[in-house]
């Protein structure tokens, strides 16, 4: 049997003029005399109209959406008598609303259209920008390409905004993603030759070398006149680098068990009383996730392996390597390093991050590694920056664990190389970098030829020197001499408006599937763009 609520229908905004009903709270309601329908459906409206007040049939055109508005506002004055009479501090809130379904996303276009007015009006401005770009899927199957700017005008201003959200209904090759950048840069009357970089997630169509997005966005800058560089997100490889160090033999068991506890909900129950009854540090342990690397450093796995031990104990299926201390030794390690790897991955997340800030918090973790390395290499092992590992070291004083420590010497060592291997993209530019950071420790030879007798003016003047100790990078910056430093500034131009990560655009996919979820999949691609451009 036909289902009215299974049909879609819903209220059309013509029925107010032709037949004087409005929606309210899911109600089709007669203005006229305040009945209601009871199925949003034309031939049931229109026969209350003709039935009722057809009368009204003799008012055409401006007179018409007079009468409207006045039996509008008669509502509204009813609905704010009862209000004065029920809840009098709520009068304000009642006043502000409006009857009209589509009020809500109306204003949020005229919203997202406004920041966009005021997004073109600053690129006018923009000496250099470059774009972030990376591609999701939302819950309709539909490609969603994000491409954010990040531009620097003469006076130094970032503006780091949502360029556009472009939606693919095809493929989403090199070239396909290429005609949307395109059509998005383009659209905001943005130049070509002011695109300084393009930093993207790495996928193979982004990063190809022949038709990746990244290469054909270059190849096109140069084709105006400019240069612009690529860049692989620096979050992104960091995650790959952490995922360097497997230790399957230490994971495997401890997901087995995890699983164990939290696959069947009364075993679950159990251990969570069980953990209650023994006031234990923790209450829980949580899921750990494959995507999600970084999960193993808090995964609470290790400060809750005694009391693990004994409720596995209580079920009959005990876990050997919880007393072996060779595996707990492991374990100790991969907890500390991947604390050391969490701590990085939070330093380099936020938005507004330039990239020599990013890159800094890169080469600090590079020195820590080294230093990691040359304390566990030692014949009595350092293991201070190791807290887990020096606790069951303590724990098992007559095992010979210490001798590990060489083979954990090694895993860091591969980890950091693994690091170098991943982020020469960043390492070919760390000369611009570190000029553009520290100004005053570059040898004036050591610069591009360009650089080299402003660099020599700047060396020598003590104010100058005094002003980079005091003031930030950017202020620092924006006060030199427009005249006097030309091509310093434009360097330092260059440099701010480069992406270090696609972190904005991992943030907008999130927002992205909080707001088109699974019961609100019909949302459409404009309005996914208009809330998602307000949102950043």
């Amino acid at each position: 049997r036909r289902k009215v609520d299974s049909e879609g229908r819903r209220f059309q905004d013509r029925w107010k003029v032709e037949y004087f009903f409005t929606e309210i709270e899911n109600h089709c309601v007669c203005l006229i005399c305040q009945e209601t329908v009871a199925v949003y459906k034309e031939f049931n409206v229109k026969r209350h109209y003709q039935s009722r007040h057809s009368t009204y049939d003799k008012l055409t055109g401006h007179d018409r959406s007079e009468k409207l508005k006045q039996l509008e506002a008669v509502l509204i004055e009813c609905v704010m008598k009862m209000v004065e009479n029920i809840c009098p501090e709520k009068k304000q809130e009642f006043a502000n609303i409006c009857l009209a379904r589509n009020t809500v996303a109306r204003r949020i276009e005229e919203i997202s259209s406004d920041i966009k007015r005021q997004l073109t009006s600053k690129g006018v401005d923009f000496d250099f920008f470059s774009i972030a770009c990376d591609e999701s899927t939302d819950l309709s199957d539909t490609a969603q390409l994000l491409i954010f700017m990040r531009g620097v005008d003469d006076e130094m201003n970032v503006t780091e905004e949502l360029l556009d959200l472009q939606s693919l209904t095809d493929q989403t090759r090199g070239k396909d993603l290429f005609v949307s950048v395109s059509s998005a840069i383009d659209d905001m009357k943005l130049p070509w030759n002011k695109v300084t970089g393009i930093i993207t997630d790495g996928a193979p169509a982004m990063v190809g070398e022949r038709s990746g997005l990244s290469t054909l966005i270059c190849n096109k800058v140069i084709e105006e006149g400019g240069k612009a560089i690529k860049l692989h997100c620096i979050i992104h490889q960091q995650v790959l680098c952490a995922k360097h160090l497997k230790y399957d033999h230490v994971m495997k068991p401890v997901l087995k068990t995890i699983n164990f506890i939290r696959s069947k909900a009364l075993c679950h129950c159990q251990f969570k009383q069980f953990l209650l009854d023994i006031q234990a540090e923790h209450e829980d342990v949580l899921y750990h996730n494959n995507i999600r690397w970084l999960s193993r450093g808090s995964a609470l796995f290790y400060s809750l392996r005694k009391e693990i031990g004994e409720f596995l104990e209580t079920k009959g299926q005990p876990m050997r390597e919880l007393s072996d201390p060779i595996w707990l030794a492991d374990l100790g390690f991969l907890v500390d390093i991947t604390k050391h790897l969490n701590v990085l991955n939070t330093s380099l997340q936020g938005k507004d991050a330039a990239v020599n800030q990013l890159y800094s918090h890169l080469k600090a973790f590079g020195t820590k590694l080294q230093l990691f390395i040359r304390q566990l290499s030692q014949t009595q092992p350092n293991t201070i920056h190791f807290s887990a590992l020096q606790e069951i070291m303590n724990s098992f004083p007559q095992d010979n664990i210490s001798a590990q420590t060489s083979r954990y010497a090694a895993d860091i060592a591969s980890l950091a190389g693994e690091f170098k291997r991943r982020f020469q993209d960043f390492a070919a530019i760390e000369k611009e970098i570190s000029l553009f950071s520290s100004p005053f420790s570059v040898d004036p030879e050591d610069a591009p030829d360009q650089l080299q007798l402003e660099l020599i003016e700047l060396h020598c003047d003590s104010e100058l020197r005094s002003r980079h100790q005091q003031l930030s990078l950017v202020n620092f910056y924006r006060q030199l001499d427009k005249s006097r430093f030309q091509e310093i500034r434009t360097l330092a131009k260059k440099m701010l408006s480069l992406f270090g990560s696609t972190y904005m655009c991992e943030k907008t996919f999130s927002a992205m599937n909080f707001n088109k979820n699974r019961v609100r999949t019909r949302l459409s691609d404009s309005h996914l763009r208009d809330i998602l451009r307000i949102k950043t």
